[in-house]
């Protein structure tokens, strides 16, 4: 008997295949879903890879803003792929299942990349406070390889910072249920299943999540200090007004994602509203990368003129 049962615990805590929720709901909700997902997620490619070409064949453009903007746009493109192509499949019930090892690359990659984008955001102000705050020096403090180093510094931190995350809930035990309520591999909604203590993996995403929003919020939010006192020490509204055109477009940008990116992660308890989180994850996931593109070509004169530019020579 004791051996029977033995053998049962030790079958029960190896679940290997989660089952992705989703979003339940009739069929018609659901192909719905479907079609508005596929949609903004073939918006997001374009908007974004759009961007790029745009900055990458418009001389005026080859800036490091525009350069950090076109790292911005890139990661947009996989931080969508990540997980849209299989929410899909999830809606469809084709690829509901998932294995523990591709829950785990999801998790990293989505996180990753979510990080990688606070670290970018942060440089993007800084590259902002210098151009506003220290014009005559900006050339000499933000060259070329500086500002390549910086892009790269925001990619590597961003993907090992993660790296640690992946780790403890790899060691986690998950004896059953298996069903995820969520639409992709989510810390929060994953370690809700876990049979194990999770206290350790919670306070490490509390601890990361100060570390990596919050840090890089306040970068953020010091540079704008210094950039709005020195604008409104302009003495004309016209320079004003051209100085604050330069960096409105990344600052909605960053209102849009920290705000709802804070209200996720930034919190003690992991396990509670998890419903509450799916719907602003879907905002944080698939809305902000969609609206990045547009909000930086229709809020930069810049970025305007260079499109017109280009469809006039087209």
């Amino acid at each position: 008997m004791d051996l029977g049962s033995g053998a049962e615990t030790e079958n029960q805590t190896n679940v290997e295949r989660f089952i992705l929720l989703g979003f339940p709901g009739s069929w018609y909700f659901r192909i719905s879903l479907t079609v508005v997902f596929s949609m903004m997620y073939f918006l997001t490619i374009v908007g974004n890879a759009s961007v790029i070409a745009l900055v990458w064949t418009s001389p005026q453009l080859h800036t490091p803003m525009y350069f950090l903007l076109c790292n911005l746009s890139f990661l947009e493109m996989w931080y969508t792929t990540a997980f849209v192509p299989k929410t899909i499949g999830i809606l469809l019930g084709t690829s509901q299942t998932i294995s523990f090892t591709s829950c785990i690359l999801q998790m990293y990659f989505i996180f990753s990349l979510g990080s990688t984008e606070c670290f970018i955001l942060a440089v993007m102000a800084y590259d902002r406070y210098l151009a506003i705050c220290h014009p005559l020096h900006y050339s000499s403090l933000m060259n070329g390889i500086f500002c390549a180093q910086l892009a790269l510094g925001c990619w590597l931190c961003g993907f090992l910072v993660i790296s640690v995350l992946a780790f403890l809930i790899s060691r986690l035990s998950f004896c059953g249920p298996n069903i995820i309520n969520h639409f992709f591999c989510d810390i929060d909604s994953w370690i809700a299943l876990s049979c194990t203590d999770t206290s350790h993996v919670e306070l490490a995403i509390f601890m990361i999540s100060i570390n990596v929003l919050l840090g890089s919020c306040m970068i953020t939010l010091v540079s704008y200090i210094y950039i709005i006192s020195t604008i409104l020490r302009i003495p004309s509204a016209q320079g004003r007004q051209k100085a604050f055109s330069t960096c409105s477009a990344h600052l909605t940008v960053v209102m849009i994602w920290y705000g709802s990116t804070i209200f996720l992660y930034v919190k003690p308890s992991a396990q509670n509203s998890l419903d509450l989180n799916k719907i602003i994850n879907v905002f944080n996931t698939i809305v902000t990368p969609l609206l990045n593109p547009f909000i930086y070509t229709l809020r930069n004169q810049e970025v305007k003129r260079a499109l017109q530019k280009t469809i006039c020579r087209m």
